[in-house]
């Protein structure tokens, strides 16, 4: 029996990558080079082997670069579409708001920065089964890759505050999340994808799937390294 192809990812893919200085050469961030070859390549290539066949690509700076390079998706075996940023401080709920008519009733949203070795199938059936609107993909971190900014319990997210968390959240966004349009209903027009989900957490309707594996970004020239470093050899999956 055929397995389903996933459902449509959506990767905001409008970094500006300020943060790395001469490692972006002011390329966009999904195409500064990671192990060799643009970051973007890498994440493509991760989500077609967990199943992936959609991708809309949320572009802003230097974003006709990004078209160029990954052009309609099929050296990846992949769909890829872009979406240029709509005008203005949109920020990272706009940009998804924009690309929402490519993106149907339900979508994986995640951020152009990250290498996510998750089991998404998993998450997209743990959103289902919620029942809820959204759902964040969480990773036990007590501060060790980052500052964490969740609360978590039975399966939801009881509270996330990326700009002030408090110590009792040992758990930190891991970076993927699974939306449908009902949930910008619930959320409210906020620019910050990140308040969205804080929306939604207090409202008692953001469910939670727990990764297991660490991540690895490209947010710093450090974890820049560290991610060429672990892309660089032979465990991808």
């Amino acid at each position: 029996m055929t397995t389903e192809p996933l459902i449509p990812v959506c990767i905001l893919a409008g970094g500006l990558g300020t943060r790395l200085g001469e490692a972006a050469r002011g390329l966009p961030k999904p195409l500064v080079p990671v192990a060799g070859e643009p970051f973007l390549f890498h994440q493509l290539r991760l989500l077609a082997r967990h199943g992936a066949d959609e991708v809309v690509l949320c572009i802003g700076h230097r974003g006709e670069l990004v078209e160029e390079a990954v052009g309609d998706g099929s050296q990846f075996g992949l769909r890829v579409r872009a979406v240029h940023d709509p005008p203005g401080l949109a920020g990272t709920a706009g940009a998804v708001r924009g690309a929402l008519p490519l993106l149907g009733e339900e979508f994986f949203v995640l951020y152009g920065d990250t290498y996510l070795r998750v089991d998404y199938r998993a998450v997209q059936e743990a959103r289902r089964a919620s029942g809820q609107p959204a759902l964040m993909t969480v990773l036990r971190n007590e501060g060790r890759w980052d500052q964490s900014n969740v609360l978590y319990a039975n399966g939801a997210v009881v509270r996330y505050d990326k700009r002030m968390p408090t110590h009792e959240m040992q758990w930190i966004d891991y970076g993927l999340g699974v939306l449908t349009p009902a949930a910008f209903a619930c959320a409210g027009a906020h620019a910050d994808l990140a308040e969205v989900y804080a929306d939604l957490a207090a409202e008692g309707v953001l469910a939670a799937y727990e990764a297991t594996e660490r991540f690895y970004e490209i947010g710093s020239a450090q974890a820049l390294a560290e991610t060429a470093r672990f892309l660089g050899g032979s465990s991808k999956t």
